[in-house]
Parts: structure tokens; C-alpha cells; sequence
């Protein structure tokens, strides 16, 4: 009988391996680099944390990874003390220095259990928002909230201000700190807003329209920025720059303590000749 032969070709899956074989897995940190990441400087510590890249490749640069990254930081990591452990700022990263990422300011926020901790009954909510801008040229967007308070020995059991009166202590919050914010750059700003002077100044502005408390500023955004900015260059990078002269005094010791002198390579009595 004649043999099968198999038709040329048609059997294509032979030569290649088997369908559906695993790739090789590679742990997808072997390719990271750690960076420190470094808060602004009127914050007690500069320290926040570390942040992974991937690492340099061809043309995709490590350092345009992290440029425009957003920290969101407590207020009680950056200052210390769990009473301000409430408010949360949010830094941007802005410049990268070695291994160190320079972050400015980009925003406050309150968590969202202190917020609902200050809303109760029998009492009145009164909100007011503000743009300004800085005298660095940096456009904020600040928000206020603030409640009214129950006179010492009141009899009635709601405290609820008049529209009129909630009018006058809107109008009051947004002259407070517009007046606050026009006056400073962003650094003045962020240095007011950490111990909240803004909330101490409209509690006692609004003292003759009617009682307060729990005044705060409740959110900061920061809308626009100016185009050439210098800042981070500035206030940011202050650790760096200190960092930096102390590693260059470190090198300059130590190159002229094994400097080798000119006259090292010359017979003592072409010294002499000289």
C-alpha cells in the first residue's frame, strides 16, 4: 500500500512552540528609582516620604515622570501635633535636584470627618468663597465656613442668624481675606494658613454682628500660577542649595588635602637653580 504523505505546508503549528506559552514575568520595581520628596520650607519638616520612577530610558527621561506629581500631605507630618491632623495640604512637584523632588504649595483641604463633625442642628452655616491674587502673582481661590455660636446663658434653644446678618458676615469673610491675601506672596500665605489666622480674624470682625465659631478656612485652590516662576528656585530649594555647598566644601578639602604640588615632579636642585 502506498505510503501518507503529508501535504507541504499545511501543517504550520509544528515548528512553533506551544499556543499560549507565559511571557517571562519581570517584577515591575527592578525598573524604579527612588526619590525623596521634599516639602517647602515653613514647614518644620522637610522630610515627606519617598516616591518611585521608572527609571531613565532612551527618550522617556525619569525626571518628566515626576514633575507635576501631587502630594497630598497632613498637616500633622508637616508640623507635628495631632490637633492638626484635620487639614491637608496638597504639594506639586516642581523641580528635581539629584535625588531629591522640590514640591511648592497647591492646595488645603479639611478630611471630611471634621467637616461633618462641625455641621449640627439649631445652628446656622454660613459659607463664603474669594478669588485673589497674590502679590507674587499666583491666583487663589479660598473658601470659609464658619457657625453661629449660642450667647452664655441663653434661654432659646436655636441660635439662627438673620439672612441680614448671614449677608454682613459674608461680606466680612471675603474682605478678611482678600485684605490677607492681596497684601502677601505665597509663602506669607501658607505661613498664615497653618496656625488659621484667617478664621481668628473673622471670628472677632464679626463679633458685633453676631457670635461665631469653628471659623475656618476650609479649602484653598490655587487657579493660576505665574509663568516664569521663580518661587521653588527660592523658598523650596533652600534644602538643597545648604545640601549642596556642604558637599562641595566636603570635595575642595579633600582635593587639597591629596593635591599634589607643583614642584612634586622637580629635582631638588632645579629647586634650587629656581
Amino acid at each position: 500500500a502506498p505510503e501518507a504523505t503529508m501535504a507541504v505546508g499545511k501543517n504550520k503549528r509544528l515548528t512553533k512552540g506551544k499556543k499560549g506559552t507565559k511571557k517571562k514575568i519581570v517584577d515591575p520595581f527592578a525598573k524604579k528609582e527612588w526619590y525623596d520628596v521634599k516639602a517647602p520650607s515653613m514647614f518644620e519638616k522637610r522630610n515627606i516620604g519617598k516616591t518611585a520612577v521608572t527609571r531613565t530610558q532612551g527618550t522617556k527621561i525619569a525626571s518628566d515622570g515626576l514633575k507635576g506629581r501631587v502630594f497630598d500631605v497632613s498637616l500633622a507630618d508637616l508640623q507635628g501635633g495631632e490637633e492638626v491632623a484635620f487639614r491637608k495640604f496638597k504639594l506639586l512637584a516642581e523641580d528635581i535636584r539629584g535625588r531629591n523632588v522640590l514640591t511648592n504649595f497647591h492646595g488645603m483641604g479639611m478630611t471630611t470627618d471634621k467637616l461633618r463633625s462641625l455641621v449640627k442642628k439649631w445652628q446656622t452655616m454660613i459659607e463664603a468663597f474669594v478669588d485673589v491674587k497674590t502679590t507674587d502673582e499666583y491666583t487663589l481661590r479660598l473658601f470659609c465656613i464658619g457657625f453661629t455660636r449660642r450667647q452664655p446663658n441663653q434661654l432659646k434653644k436655636t441660635s439662627y442668624a438673620q439672612s441680614s446678618q448671614v449677608r454682613n458676615i459674608r461680606r466680612k469673610m471675603t474682605e478678611i481675606m482678600t485684605k490677607e491675601v492681596q497684601s502677601s506672596d505665597l509663602k506669607e500665605v501658607v505661613s498664615k494658613l497653618i496656625p488659621d489666622t484667617f478664621g481668628r480674624e473673622i471670628e472677632k470682625a464679626c463679633q458685633s454682628i453676631y457670635p461665631l465659631h469653628d471659623v475656618y478656612v476650609r479649602k484653598v485652590k490655587v487657579l493660576k500660577r505665574p509663568k516664569f516662576d521663580g518661587e521653588c528656585e527660592g523658598w523650596a530649594s533652600e534644602y538643597y542649595t545648604h545640601h549642596l555647598y556642604t558637599q562641595w566644601c566636603r570635595e575642595a578639602c579633600h582635593i587639597v588635602k591629596h593635591a599634589v604640588p607643583p614642584w612634586s615632579n622637580c629635582s631638588q636642585s632645579s629647586i634650587d637653580r629656581r
